[in-house]
């Protein structure tokens, strides 16, 4: 067993008024959102109450979920139920494809839970989703925020192949708090991970939440092994608790930091830097497709 940091209720604090979110408008994400109340679509924004759902329907950009919501990993920070997924559905694909269509998503981010119980890893359903996707919407432009694999990089490889125009993993803290955070994950196998897909020749993203205990030096060290890695886009986000079960927030980042982080990693060599406090994986992913 990992053992949690313990904040005592005396340190709870309220959320900091920078984290504030703007109500949804706009006339794109009226339109979206009357499509998925009315044909019962699924996607990770609504599901995981994301800040930002407003602003990225309102772009033409949505993030779906595949291969379930059952995960076989159990991270401190995750809200996604952990247990024994349910058998693979081979037309999910198409779904997805469908669902692509019909909200005339115009850059579709696809995400999912990891499948440790699959000799593939679910690779084999990423690459068709992508594929039908492509047949179905081929003005669409795709983004994939991959698991590890467990670092069986032949089915790295199979969603490699199909080349989604943006290819993302999440280093998601720093190394000092991997084994806390991430329990089964490991931080070097994720840095391998990233490292293959640059190598394959693909824009290569990875996100750190900030606010679970880490320092500006491990924070500054994450970057660094990730730009090493060669990742091209890096995005920084305040972590916010699910429920009390899960991983405590130790800090608020304060703008301020978040903003030296950005000035810091353009510095450094990144292409693209998404750093506040309300930025999340797929925060204004349609204006990561810079050319390249």
């Amino acid at each position: 067993m990992i053992e949690l940091p313990v904040v005592p209720a005396t340190q709870v604090q309220r959320k900091p008024d920078w984290l504030r979110v703007r109500l949804p408008v706009g006339k794109e994400y009226a339109h979206v959102r009357s499509l998925v109340d009315t044909h019962k679509l699924h996607t990770i924004c609504e599901s995981g109450n994301c800040p930002n759902m407003g602003e990225c329907w309102g772009a033409g950009t949505a993030t779906f979920m595949i291969l379930g919501n059952i995960c076989t990993r159990s991270c401190s920070f995750c809200a996604v139920a952990t247990g024994r997924p349910l058998a693979v559905d081979m037309d999910e694909p198409n779904r997805v494809a469908n669902s692509v269509k019909l909200m005339q998503v115009k850059h579709c981010v696809i995400t999912s839970v990891d499948r440790d119980d699959l000799k593939d890893g679910g690779s084999i359903i990423w690459a068709e989703t992508i594929n039908a996707i492509r047949r179905e919407s081929p003005e669409t432009t795709l983004e994939t925020l991959l698991p590890d694999f467990r670092g069986q990089w032949d089915n790295l490889a199979r969603v490699l192949e199909v080349r989604p125009e943006v290819v993302s993993h999440n280093l998601e803290t720093v190394r000092r708090l991997t084994r806390e955070v991430r329990i089964q994950a490991k931080y070097d196998r994720s840095l391998e991970c990233l490292r293959r897909i640059s190598a394959a020749g693909l824009r290569t993203k990875s996100g750190i939440m900030l606010g679970l205990g880490e320092s500006e030096a491990d924070v500054l060290e994450a970057m660094a092994d990730l730009l090493d890695a060669g990742v091209h886009i890096l995005t920084l986000g305040q972590y916010l608790q699910p429920t009390r079960n899960h991983h405590p927030v130790i800090d608020w980042i304060h703008p301020n930091q978040f903003n030296f982080y950005k000035q810091k990693g353009l510095e450094m060599g990144f292409r693209y830097v998404e750093s506040g406090p309300l930025v999340r994986s797929s925060y204004h992913a349609e204006k990561h497709l810079f050319n390249f």
